[in-house]
């Protein structure tokens, strides 16, 4: 049951004097979701309330099943923006269908997310690299920023999920802007970032939208065209389960999973950053697969939209104190509250105040320091990171996240086809053996023997290239070479593939009159060597635990030492 429902681990030895400290932190994060969500919810296309329901029920699942005790759960700007672009084709077709829409979506989202986790496959987010999230990342805030202007211009701007399309459709509405709307809006931007610079205790945000509210319900600034929320539904969202058709869950299943993945990629994200700063470890990656599955699947069933972990609502739970995930469910009681009784205050409040809220929001989303580290040592992968940015914002948000990440497992694959390949000497004076293109004038040159390393596994892809480069090497030697030896620390696996091909070459050397010796393979590697037959074209003499060894074998015939020889010869196959 622990397993199941992490909070039964930390609840009986709950602290009482924690619980001023959750406390304090509930009522701060709620301070800052409750408009947070609400805006959140308009990138999304949604109805403002909409924000709100995403904060009730999914927040008190992962309360429950999550093993993060200061992570904050809810709605985020990346994927209501993701939200936004998989429903764009159901925009059209009326706002029912649309909000049925995304909470089938969230439906599909935890389901996902579930069975990924009951599968133990949370591996599948290390597929999305760091250049990749980045690019990514950098992009969507950007684009939704620029989708922001509609508010803060105070204009109907045609949307779009391309950032030069919402642009052009912004300038070309500049003639019509609201000044009033621009002006309420950039004054909300001035005044968030000031107070953040002043004093990040202060809820800067929530200070901006009682300001927001109290300016245009005591000017009557609606008369001027001012755009509001307007009436929000007071209560509690009902039970209702999403309406399922085939062809909804085709076309929505690549968004859904690509979401699963971010979503999760966020929230294990932020669960191992607060670890790291806690001392504590209690994530489990699997089991935070299927907390944050079940916030969206049952979630789903009372109205919330696609949610996960939020880096600066996390950020401000940890700074606030809380010890625990009680935090979550006394902001929850906080939402409830305000859906309950205080609705109506929110009618006057103006959407430019909401704009200014996520624009200073996710403009700490675009990350200028990654890309300058890439730049001064890994341009491969800086590539990679420009790529997926100039995608998203150009061409889409999901084409962008896919060709990402097979851009990167491409150059993953290419990699690993062409490995570091190393020929090694001995480092005169001792008994290192070493790349001698590193320690090239301290290296003791032999022209009877031919030592190489190679730093990868060995497998279909790369075995033509293993066996070119040490052709190469044994062609370059000429005609004193008596003596092959293979460095295999480096070699965790070969495939049946690569074995055959192992065995074709000592087969060939044999026939060259070359002696083969294998040093250093690890009990995986030894393993294989013994199961696939390589053993029986190499014989167990010439298995080695070091080069040393090897080379004196191959200079004196010295055999090695009882234990070294136990060693060099110990497999699974042989037990």
């Amino acid at each position: 049951m622990r397993s199941v429902f992490p909070f039964l681990q930390w609840l009986p030895s709950y602290n009482k004097r924690w619980l001023g400290k959750d406390a304090v932190a509930g009522l701060t994060l709620g301070i800052v979701l409750i408009p947070q969500g609400m805006a959140y919810a308009m990138i999304a296309g949604l109805p403002p309330v909409y924000g709100l329901y995403a904060s009730l029920v999914p927040v008190v699942i992962y309360a429950l099943l999550g093993t993060s005790r200061q992570m904050a759960v809810g709605p985020v700007a990346m994927d209501s923006l993701l939200v936004a672009a998989a429903l764009a084709p159901f925009a059209t077709t009326g706002g029912e269908n649309y909000v049925a829409m995304a909470l089938l979506l969230a439906m599909m989202v935890g389901g996902i997310q579930i069975i990924l986790g009951l599968l133990r496959m949370g591996f599948l987010v290390n597929f999305l690299s760091k250049p990749v999230i980045s690019g990514f990342t950098s992009a969507a805030a950007l684009i939704i920023i620029i989708s922001q202007l509609k508010h803060l211009l105070g204009t109907a701007v045609e949307r779009s999920n391309r950032f030069h399309e919402v642009l052009y459709n912004a300038a070309i509405k500049v003639p019509e802007i609201n000044w009033v709307d621009f002006t309420i809006g950039l004054l909300g931007i001035v005044l968030i970032v000031l107070f953040k610079r002043w004093n990040r205790k202060i809820p800067g945000v929530l200070i901006v939208v009682v300001l927001g509210i109290l300016v245009v319900y005591l000017f009557g600034l609606q008369s001027y065209g001012v755009k509001i929320v307007g009436s929000i539904p007071t209560g509690l969202p009902s039970f209702h389960v999403p309406v399922i058709t085939g062809a909804n869950l085709l076309e929505l299943a690549p968004i859904a999973l690509t979401l699963a993945l971010i979503g999760y990629l966020e929230a294990i994200s932020i669960g191992k950053s607060l670890e790291e700063m806690n001392g504590e470890e209690t994530v489990n990656a699997n089991q935070e697969l299927i907390a944050i599955g079940a916030s969206n699947f049952f979630g789903s069933l009372f109205q919330s939209y696609p949610v996960t972990g939020s880096f600066s609502r996390s950020a401000i739970n940890g700074s606030s104190g809380a010890k625990t995930t009680v935090s979550l469910i006394i902001c929850t009681f906080m939402v409830v509250v305000v859906l309950l009784f205080f609705t109506p205050l929110f009618y006057y409040l103006p959407n430019a105040i909401l704009a200014s809220i996520i624009m200073v929001s996710v403009v700490g989303l675009i990350d200028i320091g990654y890309p300058r580290s890439l730049w001064a040592y890994r341009k491969d992968e800086l590539v990679i990171l420009l790529l997926t940015f100039l995608t998203t914002l150009f061409i889409g948000i999901t084409q962008g996240i896919l060709f990402g990440v097979m851009i990167s497992l491409l150059l993953m694959v290419y990699k690993s086809s062409k490995p570091h390949f190393a020929v090694l000497g001995k480092i005169e004076g001792s008994d290192y053996y070493k790349n001698i293109d590193r320690f090239g004038e301290d290296i003791e040159v032999r022209n009877d023997l031919l030592i190489v390393r190679f730093d990868s596994q060995l497998y279909f892809g790369n075995k033509n290239f293993f066996k070119q480069q040490l052709y190469k090497c044994i062609d370059a030697k000429g005609p004193d070479l008596n003596g092959i030896i293979l460095n295999a620390e480096a070699i965790n696996y070969i495939d049946s593939s690569a074995a055959q091909m192992l065995i074709r070459v000592i087969q060939d050397l044999h026939e060259r009159d070359l002696k083969f010796y294998i040093a250093g393979a690890i009990g995986p590697a030894r393993d294989i060597i013994f199961s696939s037959g390589i053993i029986d074209e190499l014989s167990k003499e010439c298995l080695f635990v070091q080069t040393k060894e090897a080379v004196d074998y191959f200079d004196k015939a010295v055999s090695p030492s009882k234990i070294s020889a136990k060693i060099a010869y110990q497999s699974l196959r042989q037990r």
